[in-house]
């Protein structure tokens, strides 16, 4: 079944087909602190990228992603970028998981506020 997802979809990790092109023509150039494998062809032409894990593109951090998409010519593993000390580090997009931003007051809260300021409407 394992080989049936990998040759038929992509969210599942690399398929079969990105195996064998990464086999043939790829260079890694690196990897991030997720495990997330970089890679280029041998001309610098097209560069991708492995997931480790899930294929979500916000698990790419924004070091590599200025690389991936030809912002800068060197890999953060030459060339790392220098960082504020009032960044916070990379973190993926979290929409719609339990981890999710939830602002006060919503119903989404796990410890709703409770609000004096006005008193809600009742029909009669």
């Amino acid at each position: 079944m394992d080989f049936l997802k990998r040759l038929v979809t992509w969210w599942n990790g690399q398929t079969l087909g990105t195996q064998l092109f990464t086999a043939r023509k790829g260079v890694k150039v690196g990897e991030d602190c997720q495990g997330n494998i970089y890679y280029q062809t041998r001309d610098s032409k097209r560069r991708w990228v492995i997931f480790n894990g899930e294929s979500e593109a916000s698990r790419v951090s924004p070091d590599w992603h200025g690389w991936l998409h030809y912002t800068w010519d060197q890999p953060p593993t030459k060339a790392p970028l220098v960082h504020k000390a009032w960044e916070k580090p990379h973190q993926e997009n979290l929409t719609g998981t339990m981890a999710a931003y939830v602002p006060p007051g919503s119903i989404r809260r796990l410890d709703p506020v409770v609000r004096k300021d006005y008193e809600a409407w009742q029909p009669k």
